[in-house]
């Protein structure tokens, strides 16, 4: 599998190539259209970026043939039992998306627009900036609710764009309808589920996948999904633990879950291990300490509260850690009066910025994993990409179509067309 250095030099390599690439296009269409005009043809600066360009591209080609060779093995094993998909199903549905988060995006700056430059425009034309940004943004959702669930990648998939070691996501399937919640704390519209801002901010360690539930239409938003037969689902499962990088375990209802615990801790390192408690946490230390060799102390981790979320690692004596998930749980103990103040002031910013479960939840996680300051910060930031995904998404894609255009025009003005 490839490593995440190498993955980031991978990536910094595709970025560095297209922008050189585009440039060199760029300096060539102006040259041949400096070349028609009869005036003089800069083939140094053309050349100046059109050599590096053609240089790039074999390492770029080497890094992205590497990292799909690491990643094949276990892509053709969560790729058995996947659904037949005809070969123009997700790129459909990709465009749709697209469409979608243009919507989404325009309605917002028609919506703003309308709503800040009251007293500054016709009141008429205002009002019909709001409307319809308002009536864009409302299209922009229901597309994107019916569209992105039939464009989700496979695990297969995801495994082959990123050649690292997964995170493999475990849990009952009872605890989906709860994980496919949109978190609309602190937003005015959010099509993203709880789960798909878990997943992007895990993103960090590897591509987060899952056992999709068996005979579901459409797999739901999150981590990618894979399927396996009701008979035959334990050897493969096994294979994953061995071969992920974290073991994400969410503690529930179902004996297949608690077997998969069991495994966990008989087969796999105590560091790759992470469980996720919430709810009756008296009755989760209840079950999990049967298999722990000293007491999972769940409830005290929350101060006495039975009903409460918190994330459990091991010690590699299998000595279990837990850490409250929730609104103060961040900041160590006071130490100084100095200290004492400074500590008080970064929790109170650090509060302010945490406005859903995932991000209370995905600190709980960078505490228990005991990941740097750099990474910590790296993990917030994935969620709150996440959150706002669609917004950006949609600028992303009305930059991505100028930047297209553009060369587009210049091609059409020399052919006489523009």
């Amino acid at each position: 599998m490839m490593t995440s250095g190498m993955r980031t030099l991978a990536r910094w390599g595709v970025a560095v190539a297209a922008v050189v690439g585009y440039v060199a296009l760029h300096m060539v269409i102006t040259a041949v259209g400096d070349l028609r005009a009869g005036e003089r043809v800069r083939y140094v600066a053309a050349l100046c970026w059109a050599v590096p360009a053609v240089l790039l591209l074999p390492p770029v080609l080497w890094l992205r043939r590497r990292r799909r060779a690491g990643a094949a093995e276990l892509a053709a094993l969560v790729d058995r039992f996947a659904p037949e998909r005809a070969w123009w199903y997700r790129p459909v549905f990709l465009v749709l998306c697209g469409v979608g988060y243009v919507l989404l995006a325009g309605g917002l700056g028609g919506a703003n627009a309308g709503r800040q430059k009251v007293g500054t425009m016709p009141l008429a034309l205002s009002a019909l900036l709001l409307v319809a940004g308002l009536v864009a943004m409302g299209a922009g959702v229901l597309l994107l609710r019916w569209a992105r669930p039939r464009a989700a990648r496979s695990a297969a998939r995801a495994l082959l764009a990123d050649g690292r070691a997964p995170v493999l996501y475990l849990r009952s399937f009872a605890d989906d309808a709860t994980s496919a919640r949109a978190d609309d704390s602190g937003m005015a519209v959010n099509v993203h589920t709880r789960e798909e801002e878990f997943a992007a901010a895990l993103g960090a360690f590897g591509p987060m996948i899952a056992v999709g539930r068996p005979g579901e239409p459409l797999p739901l938003l999150g981590a990618a999904r894979f399927y396996l037969p009701l008979d035959d689902w334990k050897p493969t499962v096994l294979q994953l633990m061995a071969a992920s990088r974290l073991i994400v375990l969410r503690l529930g209802a179902g004996d297949g879950l608690w077997w998969e615990v069991g495994q966990a801790m008989a087969t796999q390192p105590a560091r790759k291990l992470v469980l996720l408690a919430e709810g009756d946490l008296a009755e989760v230390a209840r079950r999990l300490d049967g298999y722990l060799p000293a007491p999972s102390r769940l409830v005290e981790a929350v101060g006495g509260a039975r009903r409460a979320s918190v994330v459990v690692t091991f010690g590699s004596d299998w000595a279990p850690r837990a850490y409250p998930v929730g609104p103060g749980t961040g900041v160590g103990p006071p130490a100084g009066r100095v200290r004492r103040a400074v500590r008080t002031m970064r929790s109170v910013y650090a509060e302010a910025r945490l406005t859903s479960y995932t991000q209370y939840l995905v600190r709980a996680v960078a505490r228990a994993l005991g990941v740097g300051r750099i990474r910590r910060w790296r993990l917030g930031w994935r969620t709150v990409t996440a959150r706002n995904g669609s917004w950006l998404k949609g600028y992303a894609l009305f930059l991505a179509v100028g930047l297209v255009g553009w060369p587009v025009f210049r091609v059409l003005q020399l052919a006489g067309l523009g």
